[in-house]
């Protein structure tokens, strides 16, 4: 992006301060700074800090006092330029820990402050019991920290974003801050910023470069309007509304012809465990929506208890797909979908865009690991080039 140019420079400001897509293109320039919340000026002493980690522990900055030098990192869970640089950070804390190196990374976000659809690329959400399923899921093994409560720490940094990385000499005096290298796709880097700044201070030279444009996913600061309250209203003000589906609807269901991943769920009233799992379909669907992805309940209740079925969905603002068995014996219709299961009980269906079974589960779900199921089939946007590897990658190592 031309920093010249009025024009581009004005809709990158924008789009900085009102979503978490930040493309390619920007990443020259980096996100602004918020006005209320500058950036720790270069030479400035590192901020105290006494914050939870995923280890159950509370770090202080004292704790790394060895250290002849301090790398802190702002990164989240819900991010995909952070998620996509997990694996540069974890090279960075191998390659130099033996060196005198020191990583700690913290999570600025608080998870009520992130709208749903936000959430498009993650299984988790931003919040320390979740920040530590995924540290266990990517065997994270420097100390990740959590900030999302009151967010002091984040605020003395100035944080623009997820990730951005902050590197501290011997005496915490800051030497560098901004990206970690210039491009989210780790195959197109050409400048290994923060790199050249640890190799510098180790070598006792002066960092050739102290200040570059860090970008990624813009801080969610409690002090501002995120939207949250707005996507809430709005998907309690969606339409709900309910269809029969017979032996041949369900048979061309089950091919799939939508052209995206989709989550087929099977449910009844008179099941508790059903009720029990609803929110976390619904809320899967509200964060996947936005992308190939499309979400459809099949209530196996008889036709004539229609109005009750009715009355559930309205309860759950389910806004997708609902259909409800068109006849009362429920094995022809179990057929044409090709799968026996315990009517009275949920069945869960994961299709690939040809119809491929990618997940299926009868009874309760593990809704993260369906998520994640989800997430390494649903092809790459253009803003997220490599997501879908990332995804396929780590569901393959868990597998081994």
């Amino acid at each position: 992006m031309s920093p010249s140019s009025h024009r581009v420079s004005a809709l990158v400001c924008a789009l900085a301060l009102i979503t978490t897509v930040v493309l390619p293109r920007a990443q020259s320039r980096g996100i602004q700074p918020d006005r209320d919340h500058p950036i720790l000026a270069i030479g400035s002493p590192a901020p105290d800090f006494a914050l939870p980690g995923v280890d159950g522990k509370i770090h202080k900055l004292s704790d790394y006092a060895a250290a002849k030098i301090l790398a802190i990192v702002f990164e989240s869970n819900h991010c995909p330029t952070s998620q996509l640089y997990e694996g540069r950070i974890e090279k960075l804390y191998e390659d130099y820990r033996s060196k005198g190196v020191t990583l700690v990374a913290i999570n600025p976000n608080s998870p009520g402050a992130i709208r749903l659809d936000e959430l498009g690329y993650t299984d988790v959400t931003d919040s320390l019991q979740e920040m530590k399923i995924r540290a266990a899921f990517r065997h994270i093994k420097w100390p990740y920290l959590y900030d999302g409560d009151t967010q002091a720490v984040s605020i003395k940094f100035g944080v623009v974003a997820t990730p951005h990385i902050y590197i501290f000499d011997r005496a915490r005096r800051l030497q560098y801050q901004g990206r970690i290298d210039d491009n989210q796709r780790e195959d197109l880097v050409k400048s290994q910023d923060a790199r050249k700044a640890i190799d510098a201070l180790l070598a006792g030279t002066p960092v050739p470069v102290a200040q570059t444009g860090a970008f990624g996913c813009t801080t969610k600061w409690l002090s501002k309007a995120t939207g949250v309250e707005e996507e809430a209203a709005r998907i309690k003000a969606a339409p709900v509304t309910l269809d029969l589906v017979g032996a041949g609807d369900l048979k061309k269901l089950r091919a799939n012809g939508t052209g995206k991943v989709l989550l087929v769920h099977f449910w009844s009233t008179g099941c508790g465990a059903c009720a029990s799992q609803f929110l976390d379909l619904e809320t899967t669907y509200r964060m996947y929506r936005g992308r190939a992805f499309d979400f459809v309940t099949v209530s196996t209740n008889r036709p004539s208890e229609k109005p009750a079925v009715l009355a559930f969905l309205q309860q759950q603002y389910a806004s997708h797909a609902n259909k409800l068995f068109a006849a009362d014996e429920a094995g022809s219709l179990q057929a044409a979908w090709d799968r026996k299961w315990r009517v009275d009980a949920p069945f869960t269906m994961v299709l690939a865009p040809d119809g491929k079974v990618l997940y299926e589960k009868e009874g309760k779900l593990d809704i993260i690991d369906m998520r994640r199921v989800i997430l390494a089939n649903m092809p790459d946007t253009r803003a997220y080039i490599g997501q879908q590897a990332y995804w396929a990658a780590a569901l393959a190592a868990r597998r081994k």
